[in-house]
């Protein structure tokens, strides 16, 4: 009887580590690390903040000054452009950082004189992707419902005043418009870092979304939890 009792305080044990090392050895030596955010990669020091301020890359010295003498037209979406999504979870006690983007992204912005005059983008929400299948299978159904919701759009309503374009470096504006996310429309202001990049318009920015605004399902499920809201991100490429 003793030995059985140790037997079955053994296997238990065995059951109780593999339940904590499983995932540990999945999160922390498997599993790639979550990419990072458009504005750490594009060199932004810190969060833009509103207003026309110029934000200083982490090397000056690595980010040459480029003229665009007249930035006026349309400017369209290209195939490099990308939005997504970024949630902290929780996985069986380990925190991971949850990433899912697409560049199915349509959508144009107009410049006449120094102000952003107009811009409208369409995201297909049915080709966003993560690192996990199984996570995009709750995304696509459960929380995003993208069979009656297949798209996600952001339209500007308010004109922007750009900077001077004669020494063009990263700066930050106030993009204010509506956001319609799974059939939700709501008016938003968000902070976006422009540049130029060989002769194109780069757009960076990043929007704190918080679930039950959008009526958005909280993304928690047994054995992984989530906080109560996601960041939407994103980094438009705009050629005239």
């Amino acid at each position: 009887m003793s030995r059985r009792l140790k037997l079955a305080g053994a296997i238990a044990a065995a059951a109780a580590l593999a339940l904590i090392g499983g995932p540990w050895v999945y999160i922390n030596v498997i599993r790639e690390p979550a990419p990072e955010s458009f504005l750490d990669e594009s060199g932004v020091t810190s969060s833009p903040t509103s207003g026309n301020t110029t934000v200083g890359p982490s090397d000056d010295s690595a980010t040459p000054t480029i003229t665009l003498d007249d930035p006026s037209g349309t400017w369209q979406v290209t195939t490099e452009s990308q939005v997504g999504y970024r949630v902290d979870e929780v996985l069986f006690g380990q925190n991971v950082t949850a990433v899912g983007r697409t560049n199915s992204v349509t959508g144009s912005l107009v410049i006449e004189n120094d102000v952003v005059a107009s811009g409208e983008f369409v995201v297909d929400m049915t080709t966003v992707r993560s690192d996990e299948p199984k996570r995009d299978a709750q995304f696509e159904s459960r929380i995003m419902d993208v069979i009656n919701y297949p798209t996600a759009t952001f339209v500007l309503s308010s004109p922007i005043t750009l900077a001077p374009t004669s020494t063009t470096t990263p700066t930050t504006n106030t993009a204010s418009g509506e956001l319609t996310l799974r059939g939700i429309t709501k008016p938003v202001s968000v902070s976006v870092v422009g540049e130029v990049r060989d002769g194109r318009i780069v757009v960076t920015g990043e929007l704190t979304v918080t679930f039950s605004d959008w009526e958005i399902p909280n993304p928690s499920i047994p054995g992984i939890s989530t906080e109560d809201f996601g960041i939407l991100e994103f980094q438009l490429v705009l050629e005239r």
